[in-house]
């Protein structure tokens, strides 16, 4: 039990990694697989250890975060993510857990689509007009592209029957493979960078804020969607694409009616070798229950739909030599090996670097330098080694070992009991604090204009700026005096941070930087506290009473707060006027907002899948046991010895019916 929950703390913090890099600094250090593999195995933890669920978990969240330089669009209805599946066995496991959950054993029929590698996009029609197009951004908010959109001319801009008020319409906005060439060869010609693959250029291009620069590239889009289904009169997917294409949306031709799931197995092998003849990428196959009466009785899950699934090919895979490898010190103090390689091409992408994660994956993979090594990717630019070749070796390869001083502050390295990373444990580390000091400022942390990682390293080195607190203290002087700055670009520096001196509660605490303390759980704390100094002065069992909150984070927020660095930073913040505020949560008119629900026993007209998601869609939060917590307990058929608890602890006790009505008079 315990060697698995820190496995899955381990694989949260490296995915939540990987998704930093790979949303927001678009530099992503593992590929498609890798990431695929390490997402599978915490959703394998957590099914297998629901004690352990955490609302600061990768799993619950979707995509990445808006960029800021765009107007925020917030979704009328979700566009969630989608599970993975990669194997025969795993389709056939999807129809399984559907016909589990809606206790049918009747026919189920499915739409088969390929994968599009792209950009996912949300239109919004109005009486069959054009009037507003967004990115996916964080699955809830998107960025405001609408001008970028209307540049791509396979998108309408009024529709050939008009629609009666909003309608959105949900899709994929792509670049064919011969586009992409076009494209680079300007690139290069031009002396900048070209684009990686065509789902970066893709995103890359619909990014651009003159959408002059929209326009000039090859961007073409496939619908394959809506937001609400229910209101276009259809009954299904397969028959809503044709219904699509009627009013002049484009709809993928390959797209196919699989009668039985036997078909659907059939399909992904037709899609697998039918992928290399298109003009365009795709990455895998997505799976959809075609009834939408059925989609909306299975319903979703914190990230993804129950009704739909993404079936992703197997990874391309190319050989290389390892050249050396890199010891780079994380913000935490986590030392990660880093993989130099000779450059590959590996579909299509020139490859010179894939991170290791650990010690235990060096020894695992028994890397040597000099070896040749198996090298994948599937879509990322940096890949993994996904093993050494030891038949090529020619006895001149040097085993790799790990530092046992820091590489950047020259103290010794640990290795804390039952973790995979050596750490720096140094505080006053400079790779730590620099890491760290980035974080802050990225769009991760408070998102500071003007303070990249290259501004940020050079007011580091400078002597500037060597804590949090520093930033908030620049001059204008002192900042016109750097190489490369004038009055204008210090100014406006100075202006960005005066208008981070009130952040948000929750956007302050993910940006300090706290272990296992994320966006979500950061969130999470913003609506249990008022202010830091409420959060600094908390108890950690305090901080265990709320849910989310595990007891490594309540054990890692008491430690920060309680450190000499900690209580310096408060008094500081404090001093030079830095006040984070907290938010109105948008839950809180919400007819169940506040509440913490516990069922127990056999319910008459829900399935208890479909209670805890009416309880999470207005506003609660759902109880596993009966705790000070909780403020109501609901009843069914048989409950059994909860409700003696919730009885002695003074619960209000409900009935299906009760609950219900709860929801509905409010």
């Amino acid at each position: 039990m315990q060697e698995d929950a820190q496995r899955i703390a381990e694989l949260r913090r490296l995915i939540d990694e990987h998704n930093y890099r790979y949303y927001t600094l678009d530099a992503p250090t593992a590929s498609d697989a890798e990431y695929d593999r390490l997402f599978a195995e915490l959703l394998d933890l957590e099914a297998r250890h629901p004690e352990l669920a955490s609302e600061d978990s990768p799993s619950r969240r979707v995509g990445g975060p808006p960029v800021a330089a765009f107007t925020q669009v917030v979704h009328r209805v979700a566009m969630l993510s989608l599970e993975n599946a990669f194997t025969e066995s795993d389709i056939l496991a999807f129809e399984e857990r559907i016909r589990r959950f809606l206790n049918q054993s009747a026919d189920i029929t499915y739409v088969i689509e390929p994968k599009l590698d792209g950009l996912a996009v949300e239109l919004v029609y109005r009486d069959g007009r054009l009037i507003q197009g967004s990115t996916r951004g964080d699955g809830q908010t998107g960025e405001d592209i609408t001008e970028q959109l209307r540049t791509v001319k396979s998108i309408p801009l009024r529709l050939l029957q008009p629609v009666d008020g909003l309608f959105e319409v949900r899709g994929e906005v792509y670049m064919e493979n011969a586009g992409l060439i076009r494209l680079n060869e300007q690139q290069l010609r031009a002396g900048r960078q070209p684009f990686a693959n065509p789902r970066n250029a893709a995103a890359g291009s619909l990014r651009q804020l003159d959408p002059a620069i929209t326009a000039s590239r090859p961007l073409k889009f496939f619908a394959y969607g809506v937001a609400a289904p229910a209101e276009t009169g259809v009954t299904g997917q397969y028959e809503l694409l044709s219904w699509l294409a009627g009013l002049g949306l484009p709809v993928n031709r390959h797209t196919r009616f699989c009668p039985t799931i036997a078909e659907v197995v059939a399909g992904f092998a037709d899609f697998a070798a039918l992928r290399h003849t298109l003009p365009y990428e795709i990455d895998g196959m997505v799976v959809k229950v075609d009834s939408f009466q059925l989609q909306e009785r299975l319903g979703n899950k914190i990230r993804a739909p129950r009704w739909a699934i993404a079936c992703k090919f197997p990874a391309k895979q190319e050989t290389t030599r390892l050249l050396a490898i890199d010891f780079q010190v994380g913000r935490t103090g986590a030392i990660t090996p880093v993989a130099i390689l000779e450059p590959v091409s590996v579909g299509g992408v020139m490859v010179s670097r894939a991170t290791l994660h650990n010690q235990d994956e060096l020894q695992r993979k028994d890397l040597r330098i000099g070896d040749t090594v198996l090298v994948q990717r599937a879509g990322d630019v940096i890949p993994e080694i996904v093993m050494a070749i030891p038949e090529n070796r020619t006895g001149t390869e040097t085993p790799v070992e790990m530092p046992t001083l820091c590489p950047a502050c020259g103290q010794p390295l640990t290795r804390p009991e039952n973790e995979a990373v050596t750490r720096c444990q140094n505080l006053h580390c400079t790779a730590q604090r620099l890491q760290g000091l980035i974080h802050f400022t990225s769009k991760a942390g408070l998102d500071i204009d003007g303070l990249g990682r290259k501004n940020v390293e050079q007011l580091v080195e400078t002597g500037l700026i060597s804590d949090i607190v520093d930033i908030f203290t620049l001059s204008q002087d002192a900042l016109e005096q750097l190489d490369g700055w004038g009055a204008k670009s210090a100014e406006n520096v100075l202006a960005a941070i005066r208008e981070k001196a009130r952040p948000p509660l929750g956007r302050f605490l993910a940006a300090l930087g706290i272990r296992y303390i994320g966006e979500i759980s950061a969130a999470t704390l913003e609506t249990h506290f008022s202010s830091l100094a409420e959060l600094a002065a908390a108890e950690r069992e305090q901080l265990l009473e709320i849910e989310g909150i595990g007891d490594q984070a309540a054990t890692s927020v008491v430690e920060f707060f309680r450190s000499e660095r900690g209580q310096h930073l408060l008094q500081r913040l404090t001093e030079i006027g830095v006040e984070p505020i907290r938010q109105a949560s948008a839950t809180d008119n919400l007819p169940l907002a506040g509440m913490v629900i516990l069922f127990t026993g056999g319910l008459a007209t829900l399935s208890r899948d479909e209670a805890k998601k009416l309880v999470r869609e207005n506003g609660g939060q759902v109880a596993t046991s009966v705790t000070q917590k909780t403020t109501h307990v609901v009843a069914g058929d048989k409950a059994g010895s909860k409700i003696r608890k919730a009885q002695e602890f003074g619960k209000q006790i409900l009935s299906e019916e009760q609950f219900l009505s709860l929801i509905a008079s409010r």
